[in-house]
């Protein structure tokens, strides 16, 4: 079991908030957008597992800060911890991996995701959500994987080729091509397209909805809907994670 207080205050680039059971978790660097960094990497496989063991919990919300969702890849904050940590830095950077999207697929109450601008890398995680809501100047793209010469094994291979099928997927993440949010909706990748402004009140009013039904009721539903990521993870998450990271263990020892 765990309570608000245990989490609350503890992750620098997550604001969380709750109210009448509506977790909203809002990703940050320093109050604005949000930087995919190394920290952030290692945290959420911990935040999720705290979250499923707060029974005041009942649905979550994920957005991001100001006009992006995920601005930029932090690349040098990685390289910082690989050299902190030496030759353990690739276990953990895998462990974390697989402890964020099985924690995050494990999530045992309805997930909304509000992707309010640019995604450019971890896509997968906010399109795993339940229901995935975007801005009008949400778009998609990977920087941090092909283009940097890393394979992209790492949960988005799983994702989007179950989204927009092999041939797309392929070609989104081997060319680093961009899908905006109008493209997104056809594609199937997003559920509604919105005004900035209506975004997240949009995402809040559908949580608040499901927030008045009986948790067993939400936690069912989650769990029958949500089977078939769970049974893709299983299958292919660590042999994905372990191509990737060989990858970057291989371009980090010809530095």
């Amino acid at each position: 079991m765990s309570s608000l207080s245990d989490y609350i205050d503890r992750y620098p680039t997550v604001h969380i908030e709750r109210e009448d059971g509506v977790l909203t978790l809002r990703l940050h660097k320093d109050g604005g957008p949000f930087l995919w960094d190394e920290r952030t990497h290692h945290d959420l496989g911990e935040l999720f597992e705290y979250i499923n063991g707060d029974y005041e919990n009942r649905v979550v919300v994920l957005t991001g800060t100001g006009d992006a969702y995920c601005a930029a890849v932090d690349t040098e904050d990685f390289m910082r911890q690989a050299t902190v940590d030496g030759p353990n830095y690739m276990v953990r950077l895998y462990r974390d991996g697989v402890r964020m999207l099985r924690n995050f697929v494990g999530l045992e109450i309805p997930v909304i995701a509000a992707i309010n601008g640019p995604v450019v890398t971890h896509s997968e995680l906010p399109l795993l959500a339940d229901v995935v809501l975007v801005s009008e100047t949400a778009e998609f793209r990977d920087e941090a994987h092909m283009v940097q010469g890393i394979p992209p094994t790492d949960g988005m291979q799983i994702v989007w080729s179950n989204l927009i099928g092999i041939n797309r997927a392929r070609h989104f993440l081997m060319t680093g091509r961009t899908i905006k949010a109008e493209e997104a909706l056809e594609l199937g990748v997003a559920a509604e397209v919105l005004p900035s402004e209506e975004l997240v009140p949009r995402a809040l009013d559908l949580a608040r909805q499901w927030a008045k039904l009986p948790l067993w009721s939400l936690q069912n539903t989650r769990a029958a809907l949500n089977q078939p990521w769970r049974r893709a993870f299983a299958e292919d998450l660590h042999s994905g994670l372990a191509y990737e990271y060989m990858s970057m263990f291989a371009a980090m020892s010809a530095r």
